[in-house]
């Protein structure tokens, strides 16, 4: 499952007018489950004494590979009724409560997992997700931490890990966090984009500008990413390259009215009123149809600004 955490908007002033930059975190939520060669093992060696609580497990694990999540309930619920101490039915039951957004009772379920086997780093893990879900997030981290110290090479762990730690407000930690998922899993662009947000909020920009690129490697579609890496290049003077990642936002998505806007306050800036005039109204269009009231208010503005300079004479073609 996806779910997205929305923080506050940062706004970074460059010269007379602002460009516009977004500080939402990307969250991947995602159970643990089981693995293949686990379920297989458990076929052969009853999980139970309760050889009838061992069928209805059985039963539970095949529903769950054929994403049957009512029959693989009832099946894991049945095996609890006959023995209650089967950790592994309850991280099961766990995931598919979590997956139907029964929050409350998948934390319950992870609890009595890991209560049953305090070495469940799977479970630790998933009551974490679960606890992160329900905002208790100084409790995630310390399950987050608790599954580290059974595996500590779960690059989703400790991605996970991050966003908590960030929404927090620990970003040195949260950094240190998404700097070990990377480690773990090189190929993970959400994992580069958070470690980008979080270093940009720490001020590290030529760091978070380096992330935003890897992020535009592993995820050309990003827009957050290029609106974000362009106003950071416009604000470290890097003009000509922030205008171009500017129109590669627009070319992946032309209906981004932040790159738009972006583009405009950054040739704006330059003195290129025609071209700036341009791109606002495109931006301002876009942010019509979606009834942004506050950005268009703040393009009317800068549009009146513009109007109201001195606009470039035209050459007389003499030496």
């Amino acid at each position: 499952m996806s779910n997205k955490y929305h923080l506050q908007q940062c706004l970074h002033l460059i010269a007379k007018t602002a460009l516009f930059c977004s500080s939402t975190l990307v969250v991947l939520m995602t159970p643990m489950m089981l693995n293949t060669s686990t379920s297989k093992l458990l076929a052969q060696n009853p999980i139970s004494q309760d050889l009838e609580a061992a069928s209805f497990y059985q039963q539970g694990v095949t529903r769950w590979n054929r994403q049957d999540w009512e029959g693989a309930e009832s099946a894991f619920r049945a095996a609890l009724q006959r023995d209650p101490n089967l950790g592994m039915a309850r991280n099961y039951l766990g995931n598919i409560l979590l997956q139907q957004n029964r929050v409350d009772a998948a934390v319950q379920e992870y609890a009595e997992a890991v209560r049953i086997n305090p070495d469940f780093g799977e479970a630790y893990y998933n009551l974490g997700l679960a606890l992160h879900r329900q905002g208790q997030r100084e409790t995630a981290i310390t399950a987050y931490r608790r599954s580290l110290l059974i595996n500590p090479t779960v690059a989703a762990v400790h991605y996970n890990l991050g966003l908590a730690l960030f929404e927090q407000g620990k970003l040195e930690d949260a950094i240190a966090a998404y700097q070990q998922a990377i480690n773990l899993d090189s190929s993970n662009a959400n994992a580069y984009f958070n470690l980008a947000i979080a270093q940009q909020n720490q001020g590290q920009i030529s760091a978070a500008m380096a992330n935003y690129q890897q992020v535009l490697q592993r995820d050309p579609k990003n827009i957050t990413a290029y609106n974000n890496l362009g106003s950071l290049m416009a604000i470290q003077g890097q003009v000509s390259e922030a205008i171009s990642i500017y129109h590669q936002a627009i070319r992946q998505n032309p209906q981004d009215a932040s790159a738009y806007y972006n583009l405009g306050v950054t040739l704006y800036n330059q003195g290129d009123i025609r071209q700036a005039n341009v791109a606002l109204k495109r931006a301002h269009s876009v942010y019509t149809v979606q009834g942004n009231t506050e950005q268009i208010k703040k393009i009317e503005q800068l549009m009146q600004q513009i109007a109201q300079s001195p606009q470039p004479q035209p050459s007389s073609g003499k030496k």
